[in-house]
């Protein structure tokens, strides 16, 4: 635990505060095009080129999703980017036979992962308080906050991508126990979903599916 004290704490408070007005100062709304190309407008992609992505532009995808809120600042997820093809034809195990190609074509294949051990950092990542007692020989507490968090770290990043330029496709269609057992084994983590990453074939696509109205599904009280 080394959290700033005193007039440094007081000093660290204040830098943050202004910081972030000067940062509403300069931007105060995204474009429309920059809300079209992350969400509004963007694909789900299950076809590549064949264009590669630098592990530099990896990195930059990591610096911006890391940034993005979790409880406690606790930072669950864990990335595994796979690249080669012997981490692909062991990943390729773990899918339904119809999702292989679609992984296989991909630059990059990210296995979003929690570790359930997380609140073991939390002297690191939460340092002003001493909050491991509250995950400490409490199993199921630690599953559901290292899933509910690790799965926002998951949506960060496929955002993070598309600000980068790049496409995604998420998939759920493979084996949870056969990833954990071939990329994971005697560790403390375990896979939540996969995300395919590059530059997409727009050719495979089809029209975007219905989406539910603010009326539909939203209340205000």
């Amino acid at each position: 635990m080394n959290a700033p004290t005193g007039k440094a704490l007081e000093d660290a408070r204040a830098k943050a505060q202004a910081d972030h007005r000067a940062l509403r100062s300069r931007i105060d709304h995204l474009s429309a095009d920059a809300i079209d190309l992350i969400l509004r407008d963007a694909r789900s992609h299950y076809a590549w080129t064949d264009r590669p992505i630098a592990d530099d532009v990896l990195q930059e995808m990591y610096d911006i999703t890391i940034n993005g809120p979790t409880s406690m600042n606790t930072l669950p997820a864990r990335f595994v980017f796979v690249k080669s093809a012997e981490g692909k034809a062991r990943l390729a195990k773990s899918l339904k036979p119809q999702n292989v190609a679609k992984m296989m074509g991909a630059p990059v294949t990210v296995i979003i992962a929690y570790d359930m051990d997380f609140w073991k950092e939390l002297p690191f990542l939460f340092p002003h308080e001493d909050r491991r007692h509250l995950f400490d020989g409490k199993p199921e507490y630690c599953a559901d906050t290292a899933y509910r968090n690790g799965t926002l770290q998951g949506a960060y990043l496929m955002i993070a991508a598309r600000a980068l330029g790049l496409d995604v496709g998420a998939m759920s269609g493979f084996s949870n126990a056969i990833v954990d057992e071939e990329f994971f084994k005697g560790t403390t983590l375990k896979s939540n979903f996969l995300c395919n990453i590059g530059y997409a074939d727009e050719t495979a696509l089809f029209q975007k599916l219905p989406r539910f109205t603010f009326d539909q599904v939203c209340t205000v009280v």
